[in-house]
């Protein structure tokens, strides 16, 4: 990447931006190709999803990600670059194709900022192939036009935008230029009120009722004879409602009662939306480390200080729970062995309290070789036992007959890489497709030797609760 020495908030004017976009298109010429422009802007504080619903158009791509007891949220809006990929190397495809875009990137700003530079952002299904009919492909890749992002105290707000050698220099300054002025006094004006759908007229089981605990059966007699040890067997519910979903009101619904997890909404540019609000991290990158997570076993939160502490005790003491963590915890060890990580994690695991239901879970770090980029780790961490099952292949092979549906991007790995390197990816789970007056929401439990239909059927229930609560007023 070209980083030039250009402060874009001093001695700013339509002209000194004309001819700063005059040099790149020299720049895409002696190069013989495109350049990927990007001009960041450290600004006054800005709501990052106030921003995405002012400017949200259905017909454009759309990735926002909050967390708030981490601090940061990020928007990134309709599409100046977009690659689509598939196949069991699609991971490393799309670290290829970063690598490139970046060796045609020039730079503006203060890209130390948290956020500030061109970011990727990624939405992948859970399988390496989609069906022809999929609301996503495999694996999308893509840079916003515009991104606004918050991390601490600090808000950024990035311009990108490809520059041709015969770019029309004019018109794009112009279109930067309106930009600059609206995120330097933004305007919540514009945004109107986004608000949720009432109670479903009609509430479907993807695969008829029984399904599921058939599937968990099923699961069990296959794991009684050694197939595998661990698998995690979903389900899916259609809701029909009178009025149509919008993304961002039931997003707002969820930042707000979902602090400690990662509320997302990922648009398609045909409509759909994937959102939820999901408490497992895939992989974190910064500074050099890597922070990824053990998150499994399950119980329900108390009425009362005491029911709660007396279900956390329960949960931290269950031999089957306990085990399906360790499960996870060996898994992560044996798929990064390759690269050569030393994994430091705590003797025990702890438990995490979320609004309807509390883990076991057990932060991991390590030092990145040299060489290592966050997409190897993403490749090898993906699926989770916590999300597929363990021994990884017959596990997930055992998700075509025993689910009645396709994924798509429910249990993938959804986040961005930045142009260091870093990033983050969480697992996409505690989440619906919304798709007009529609919604496919999605909930799962882990079934291992010792777990009774009922229990892991009352599990999903739990899980869906709170979905459920979220998508409807």
């Amino acid at each position: 990447m070209t980083i030039l020495p250009v402060n874009p908030t001093e001695n700013v004017t339509p002209e000194s931006l004309q001819a700063f976009l005059r040099q790149c298109a020299g720049l895409a010429r002696a190069a013989g190709r495109p350049q990927l422009v990007s001009i960041s802007l450290a600004v006054d504080h800005l709501d990052p999803l106030a921003v995405l619903e002012s400017i949200f158009e259905p017909d454009q791509l759309h990735f926002y990600a909050e967390r708030p007891a981490q601090g940061f949220a990020v928007a990134g809006a309709e599409a100046v670059l977009e690659f689509t990929t598939a196949g069991a190397d699609r991971f490393a495809a799309a670290r290829d194709r970063i690598a490139q875009v970046l060796t045609d990137t020039i730079a503006v700003g203060p890209l130390a900022e948290p956020f500030a530079g061109p970011h990727f952002f990624l939405a992948s299904g859970f399988a390496p192939e989609s069906p022809a009919d999929a609301a996503f492909p495999a694996l999308r890749l893509f840079v916003p036009r515009w991104q606004v992002a918050r991390s601490g105290d600090s808000t950024v707000a990035v311009a990108n935008l490809l520059v041709a050698p015969d770019a029309p220099v004019d018109l794009l300054a112009a279109k930067v230029w309106k930009a600059h002025a609206k995120f330097r006094a933004f305007d919540y004006r514009q945004a109107r009120r986004k608000d949720r759908p009432t109670t479903p007229t009609r509430v479907e089981e993807i695969g008829g009722e029984g399904c599921y605990l058939r599937a968990v059966a099923t699961a069990m007699e296959e794991i009684g004879r050694g197939d595998y040890r661990k698998v995690v067997l979903a389900r899916a519910r259609r809701l029909t409602t009178a009025e149509a979903f919008h993304p961002l009101g039931v997003l707002n619904h969820l930042r707000q009662h979902f602090p400690s997890c990662y509320a997302f909404s990922i648009a398609n540019g045909r409509g759909q939306s994937f959102i939820g609000a999901s408490p497992e991290r895939l992989v974190r990158v910064a500074g050099g480390r890597m922070h990824t997570e053990a998150l499994a076993g399950s119980a329900p939160r108390g009425e009362s200080a005491s029911e709660d502490a007396a279900l956390a005790r329960t949960l931290l003491h269950s031999e089957k729970d306990r085990r399906e963590h360790q499960l996870v915890l060996d898994s992560i060890a044996r798929r990064v062995a390759d690269l050569g990580l030393k994994l430091e994690h705590a003797d025990q695991p702890r438990v995490l309290g979320l609004a309807n239901v509390q883990h076991l879970h057990l932060p991991i770090s390590a030092t990145l070789p040299a060489g290592v980029h966050i997409l190897d780790l993403v490749a090898r961490l993906h699926p989770t036992p916590a999300v597929g099952g363990t021994p990884r292949e017959p596990a997930v092979a055992s998700l075509a007959r025993l689910e009645p549906f396709t994924r798509g991007l429910y249990a993938g790995p959804q986040g961005w890489v930045d142009h260091r390197g870093g990033g983050e990816f969480f697992v996409g789970i505690r989440s619906a497709l919304i798709d007009g007056h529609t919604a496919l929401v999605y909930a799962g439990a882990g079934v291992v030797a010792g777990s009774t239909p009922e229990k892991e059927f009352a599990e999903t229930e739990l899980k869906f609760k709170a979905l459920l609560e979220a998508l409807t007023d």
